[in-house]
């Protein structure tokens, strides 16, 4: 060990700071990752990891700029980085046993080491020259995801064969993502491991989405799809792209999602693609980054539009990284059509409150963005606070109970402004006495959350009797 004395710095990493909690629901996130750089890289394929922060994400499923190939990558850094907001479940469905290629290099040994050229490397079936792993070299990956070998003993020469396998995402396909069910052995893939949310991590879904993959109609409606009658109770909303590619400029949108069957009132469709700290990143990833952060800062309640709210982005683009550059008539042409758009009002916003519903559906519930996902968290908190009531005895105290308790959980969000009313009902017409013996009970619950002030107008008219009275009139 070196003999110390004098004055010394040392520089750290920057730390990513600690997200705030968000509680109005837990973000799905499907897609692909680096898992070669993880102690076990099979051990992180269709599986679902609830993450607090950036560093639990990429000791999960590894981590990588390249937002193309890594998928998740660009949801991670848009909720961790970006907003600081957790928790987000995240699912990789690159396999590396079956999602590979075959490698092979030869590396200069300098000063001890040889670095790849290639990302990806898998450290399973790799060969380094005639070499034993241990006994003449070690491997690790440096922080750009690059193998670097280690040479414990030199071996002839100043090079060293390597080969093997290197993950290959361009393998992955959409039926990857969107999953599967095997009735032989009941192992669940993609999408389909929705269901163990809430049993896995007693949490319910908020929205679903796969960044990099959800342009793609069959993973879109997939995604739509699992966004009702989650393990027979829950609803959530889901947030897809449009294809940026096919949609190059906002007069090709509408079509495009006509084409894709992007209708379900439980979607929100953005486009185009954005740029996030010099790197194209799909919009679905930072929009909902910034509404789990919105419901956040208002106290883990979804009444609030994401519209007109802040995204830290710095361009919107299209597929070949064409800068977009709308003005609010051509925004509100996207909106017009259920898509959400980004603009720059001296920063950039999220601008856009339909649903992909809406033209084709006008009903406030199922129109608006922050009125569906209302309605579908309340849904979901009704259901988990009421749980424990299953079973027990139907009598006068358990409805007095339950209309009592959820009149004043609705008084208190009237009262902080988050909705315009609230109020559960029980009524002897709904539950006939054959029903109760049934073992059924119903309930009414009436829900007013406020709709946005999409359209304000000032009307303007010149006044010539003030003109009048300025210049001393009687």
């Amino acid at each position: 060990m070196a003999y110390l004395h004098g004055v010394r710095i040392q520089e750290n990493p920057t730390s990513v700071p600690t997200p705030v909690k968000n509680e109005a629901g837990v973000p799905v996130i499907f897609g692909t990752a680096p898992v070669n750089l993880v102690a076990d890289p099979a051990g992180a394929v269709n599986k679902l990891f609830l993450c607090n922060s950036f560093a639990e994400a990429k000791a999960a499923v590894g981590y990588s700029d390249d937002y193309e190939n890594y998928t998740l990558c660009q949801a991670m850094d848009a909720f961790f980085k970006a907003f600081g907001v957790a928790p987000v479940v995240i699912c990789n469905v690159l396999d590396p046993a079956t999602h590979k290629s075959t490698y092979s290099e030869t590396l200069n040994i300098v000063d001890g080491q040889a670095v790849s050229t290639k990302k990806g490397i898998l450290l399973d079936g790799l060969k380094v020259g005639d070499m034993t792993l241990g006994t003449d070299y070690t491997v690790a990956f440096n922080d750009d995801g690059y193998l670097v070998i280690t040479v414990l003993k030199s071996p002839a020469g100043s090079t060293v064969a390597v080969s093997g396998n290197v993950i290959d995402a361009s393998k992955v396909t959409e039926s990857s993502i969107v999953g599967s069910y095997d009735s032989g052995t009941g192992v669940e893939t993609g999408i389909e491991l929705i269901r163990k949310v809430y049993p896995t991590f007693g949490l319910t879904p908020s929205l679903l989405l796969a960044p990099g993959w959800s342009h793609k109609p069959t993973v879109g409606l997939a995604l739509a799809e699992k966004c009702t009658d989650i393990n027979g109770m829950f609803k959530c909303e889901c947030v897809v792209d449009i294809d940026a590619s096919r949609a190059a400029k906002y007069t090709d949108v509408e079509q495009i999602k006509q084409e894709s069957g992007f209708a379900s009132p439980h979607t929100i469709c953005v486009w185009p693609k954005v740029k996030y700290a010099g790197k194209e990143m799909y919009f679905s990833a930072i929009y909902a980054a910034m509404a789990c952060y919105t419901d956040y800062n208002n106290d883990n309640v979804p009444n609030l539009s994401p519209s007109n709210r802040a995204i830290r982005i710095s361009a919107t683009v299209v597929e070949d990284g064409t800068e977009v550059s709308l003005d609010i008539n051509q925004a509100n042409e996207l909106n017009a059509v259920g898509v959400v758009t980004a603009l720059n009002l001296n920063g950039f916003k999220a601008w856009g409150n339909n649903t992909a519903a809406y033209p084709d559906t006008t009903d406030p519930k199922d129109r608006w963005i922050c009125c569906r996902r209302f309605f579908s968290w309340w849904g979901n908190s009704f259901i988990t606070t009421y749980l424990t009531k299953v079973d027990d005895p139907a009598n006068y105290r358990l409805i007095e109970s339950i209309v009592d308790s959820e009149n004043v959980r609705g008084n208190s969000l009237v009262s902080q402004g988050k909705c315009a009313g609230i109020k559960m009902v029980y009524s002897k017409e709904d539950n006939p006495i054959a029903n109760v013996l049934d073992g059924k009970i119903v309930f009414k619950q009436y829900l007013a959350p406020y709709t946005p002030a999409e359209d304000i107008l000032n009307v303007l008219e010149f006044d010539p009797s003030m003109i009048e009275a300025a210049l001393g009139g009687e």
